[in-house]
């Protein structure tokens, strides 16, 4: 495969992003959602390229405003994660398949994992015309989302309550951008972005009956499954959803990457028709 660093403007600073090409002509494309910290050089975006690119797809991964948990760029400001808003993202992926069409590529598929799965349903609602989605460990997304940590023990696990109103609190001072520690998942966050997060993450299962397009739901069998509701999904979904519970896997597919994506690329060829 053919691969180049690219750059996607937005309304503020420029996301970076990474386009794979086949190395023939293009049989169509795919756009990926990174999951919450993570970036377009890890997990998925990373192992599923060349399974992508070798059944002819282009593959644009790129980096939201949100990637990592913290990080500075062109000066020391810290930006990532930390600092997230759902809107923000939201403009991010449109930011991202704005650009993909300009180079010749409208209606991509869309692939998001974890945070990008619930990302990608309110995408894919948002984008009609979109050919085929791929939820890979999507989360349950909605005001049930970070209630409770689940199995996982994750976000503020059982101290949501007492995180919520020091936010609050944090905000009302006029300190929206200052950090507090959480004692699961990415364990640093600003005061705004946690208030964000726990009203404002899209509803994967109820925007499911307004996706009408094939659907693709993996989720591995070590995973909390009603934090990555891949079966409520599918019940509740437009159109047609396939469920795959991978054997022996986490959240992350560690040691199952080739097993994924030959299920991701089997699936959308079909589905497809290449």
């Amino acid at each position: 495969m053919k691969t180049q660093l690219v750059t996607i403007p937005t309304d503020t600073v420029a996301l970076d992003g990474v386009l794979h090409e086949p190395d023939g002509a293009a049989k169509g494309a795919a756009l990926y959602f990174h999951g919450n910290t993570m970036n377009f050089y890890t997990g998925a975006a990373r192992f599923l390229a060349p399974a992508l690119t070798q059944m002819g797809l282009v593959l644009l991964a790129f980096n939201r405003r949100g990637h990592d948990i913290l990080t500075t760029r062109a000066s020391r400001a810290p930006e990532g994660g930390a600092f997230q808003t759902i809107a923000e993202s939201v403009a991010d992926n449109r930011y991202a398949a704005q650009w993909l069409a300009r180079h010749g590529h409208a209606n991509p598929v869309i692939i998001g994992h974890s945070n990008g799965g619930m990302l990608s349903t309110r995408h894919v609602v948002d984008h009609p015309s979109t050919p085929a989605l791929v939820l890979l460990s999507a989360g349950r997304g909605g005001r049930r989302q970070d209630t409770s940590g689940g199995s996982e023990r994750l976000f503020a696990v059982d101290k949501l309550d007492a995180l919520t109103q020091k936010a609050r609190d944090l905000v009302t001072a006029g300190k929206p951008k200052e950090l507090m520690m959480m004692p699961g998942w990415w364990y640093v966050i600003s005061a705004e972005s946690f208030l964000d997060r726990i009203v404002s993450v899209p509803d994967t299962i109820a925007l499911a009956p307004q996706i009408q397009c094939p659907v693709l739901a993996i989720r591995g069998d070590q995973e909390d499954q009603d934090r990555y509701p891949a079966e409520e999904f599918k019940a509740a979904c437009a159109g047609p959803c396939e469920v795959n519970i991978v054997h022996n896997c986490d959240h992350f597919y560690n040691g199952r990457e080739a097993q994924v994506a030959g299920i991701v690329s089997g699936w959308l060829a079909k589905t497809l028709r290449l």
